[in-house]
């Protein structure tokens, strides 16, 4: 709404002043803080509470510093109740902690109505406002250019024309948050309890991963001491995927919040190898757990370990083979990590030997019980029965032996899967070992069987449906008693391990209980291409529902050519797109990016690489577009990209699903759609 009608300008330069008012005291909150840190650092207090107190003051300075520019509100809401409106933005904003604000967090419970209340469930809202701001908006009031008042409390319901504007807006550069536009069902994802874990099985352009990132600021605002005592982790598919969602948690006055992807997290070993796809396949398999498990305890054992006796002075406390044997046999039922059960063992064996003390001459002293622990004898008895071991020497070890291998994986694995797994030139030991992706997932494996590494408060996965079950196992140790947030579509599943049901991955990830819940409905997809991808979803090996789209906008071409024509049509349909406004991504199976580079580069049309997120044009292999979108995408030859892998036809149903405003399909060859 730009209309200069006299009650309507009044109106906006009442908000443009209420928002400059709102710049002030976020200026005044700003400097705050950074007096706040300097009084902070001269407080009375003991050290620890004044490390606490510095790192919290510290913290939220730095939060407020690094806000990203931009308007500070987006809606109202003005109560049937008396009091003036309520004003909902991406933070709090007030001139001073005792008084109303000025702006309330988009998180806060009253904001909840912004985006449940309805017509018919006014939930006590007279009116509900929504503010349009000029396209880049750094935040100045001028860029104020129209509202839209909904008045709920009369039954007025409408679709709203910012709102759609918003959703449509061209993309270029990072990914947005969406805090103005979360359409009810979202609202309900992003406010779900923090104990509850949650599957959300998304068709694409219906938003999940935008839900998962405001549902984990969601719980930092909501839950702020729990999150932050446990750390909340965001694992994406690729550093990709991750840049192009970077600035999603700061625009949203959360930073802090790590970013990684699981490779990053389990790297011990930098990646130096690389597997066949069988003995990837099997690497990543599930029952590689329990023979990684027995590999790991077929080290443990009491034959022939003897009795045991430590010296005391003159005299020589002995412990019996069969009671030391016992000792080591509960232990094992008991199950603790194979590092605890080292040290539990030791225990025992101690306080059996402490016992025998307080029989003959009373209780020990400390130091005692610390000599015994440490003693020789007890050390050595420790290493025979219970050796202290790497992850590397025990995965090391399956791979080159084929008689460990067979123990281990006896009716687990059959002979062809024991052969892929062996390497063929194995190293001269693990320390030169040239370790794979696949490997490193195995490493952490048992180094959690070992030791249980620390977990986070909650975890945010994206593209769930291409983890494996051995990922998912990783995953899961990594939040043992925090909750999930699964992102994913089982349609753009592309790895050979790729999920066909949830209820598995969930299984693997530790949350059998998790719900699953579908967001089948488009908000940004025009319906033209969702309609072209439901035709390939029909003849993939999975059981999603169709997506539809609330967009009625939008194009899809297709421009067929013979195969020696290709380049150049992608030319032609390159500059038709640069022609409009948006982003452009020309998407080819891996194989024929180089072609179609060159085919760009002598016709004098620069194109970025994937990472280069501002860029105008940018030129995707199909393996790493998942996740991104664009304005316009220009896929190239998808007979190409469908062969190109053995789940080809998923990565086609990806590629052509990342288009938000026009799809151009280039081809010449048949489409295998």
């Amino acid at each position: 709404m730009t209309s200069t009608e006299p009650a309507l300008q009044h109106v906006l330069d009442r908000e443009r002043a209420h928002h400059e008012r709102c710049r002030a005291a976020l200026a005044a909150m700003v400097e705050g803080a950074g007096e706040q840190v300097v009084i902070g650092e001269d407080v009375s207090a003991s050290g620890v509470d004044a490390e606490v107190l510095g790192y919290r003051l510290r913290s939220q300075a730095k939060a407020l510093r690094e806000l990203p520019e931009g308007p500070l509100f987006f809606g109202a809401l003005e109560f049937k109740r008396a009091g003036g409106p309520l004003h909902i933005g991406r933070l709090r904003i007030s001139e001073h902690p005792a008084e109303p604000p000025l702006v309330v967090d988009w998180r806060a419970p009253v904001s909840r109505a912004f985006y449940q209340s309805s017509a018919r469930d006014p939930q006590g809202v007279a009116v509900r406002r929504r503010f349009g701001w000029a396209a880049g908006s750094r935040g100045d009031s001028g860029d104020l250019t129209g509202l839209e008042d909904e008045s709920l409390g009369q039954g007025e319901a409408r679709a709203s024309a910012i709102v759609a504007r918003e959703i449509e807006r061209p993309r270029v550069g990072p990914m947005r948050d969406i805090a103005a536009t979360i359409q009810p069902e979202q609202d309900d994802l992003v406010r779900g309890d923090l104990a509850m874990s949650v599957c959300v099985q998304g068709a694409p352009g219906t938003g999940k991963t935008a839900v998962g990132l405001h549902r984990a600021a969601y719980l930092l605002y909501t839950h702020p001491q729990r999150i932050r005592r446990g750390g909340l982790l965001i694992l994406g598919p690729n550093r990709t995927f991750l840049s192009y969602i970077a600035e999603v948690l700061p625009a949203l006055g959360e930073t802090g919040v790590r970013q990684s992807t699981l490779a990053e997290e389990i790297a011990r070993w930098p990646v130096r190898g690389t597997d066949d796809e069988c003995a990837a396949v099997v690497k990543h398999d599930a029952r590689m757990a329990e023979v990684l498990r027995r590999a790991l305890y077929a080290r443990v054992r009491t034959e022939g370990a003897g009795s045991l006796a430590v010296p005391d002075g003159s005299y020589r406390w002995r412990v019996p083979e069969a009671e030391l044997a016992r000792i080591v046999a509960d232990v094992r039922q008991e199950e603790p990590p194979y590092g605890v059960g080292r040290e539990r063992v030791r225990a025992r064996i101690v306080r059996c030997l402490r016992e025998r003390v307080e029989r003959r001459a009373g209780p020990p002293t400390n130091a005692w019980v610390r000599r015994v622990e440490r003693s020789r004898p007890v050390s050595a008895y420790l290493d025979t029965v219970w050796p202290r071991v790497r992850p590397e020497e025990v995965l090391a070890e399956l791979l080159t032996d084929g008689e460990a291998l067979a123990e281990a994986a006896d009716g687990l694995l059959d002979g062809a899967e024991q052969r892929a797994l062996l390497w063929r030139t194995p190293p001269r030991s693990w320390k030169s070992a040239r370790w794979s992706a696949a490997d490193l997932v195995l490493l952490d494996e048992v180094a959690g069987l070992i030791e249980h590494p620390e977990g986070y408060g909650h975890v945010v996965v994206d593209e769930a449906q291409d983890l494996s079950p051995m990922e998912c196992r990783a995953i899961a140790r990594r939040a043992p008693f925090g909750s999930l947030t699964v992102l994913g579509d089982l349609a753009q599943g592309t790895t050979p391990w790729a999920a066909r049901s949830w209820p598995t991955v969930l299984a693997h990830l530790g949350k059998a209980d998790a719900a699953v819940v579908e967001l089948t409905v488009g908000f940004r997809v025009p319906q033209a291409v969702v309609g072209l991808a439901n035709r390939l979803l029909e003849r993939l090996d999975v059981d999603v529902p169709a997506a539809r789209s609330l967009r009625g906008d939008g194009e899809l071409r297709m421009r067929e050519t013979d195969t020696d024509g290709v380049p150049a049509a992608v030319v032609d349909a390159v500059r038709d797109a640069l022609g409009q406004e948006g982003s452009v991504g020309v998407v080819a199976a891996d194989a024929d990016v180089p072609r179609v580079r060159a085919a760009l580069d002598a016709a004098g049309v620069e194109a970025a690489g994937p990472g280069e997120l501002g860029a105008r044009l940018s030129l995707v292999p199909a393996s790493v577009v998942k996740g991104l979108e664009y304005d316009h995408v220009v896929a190239v030859e998808p007979a190409a990209i469908a062969e190109a892998e053995e789940r080809g036809l998923h990565r086609l149903y990806v590629v052509l699903t990342r288009a938000v405003t026009r799809l151009e399909v280039v081809h010449g060859r048949p489409l295998p759609i």
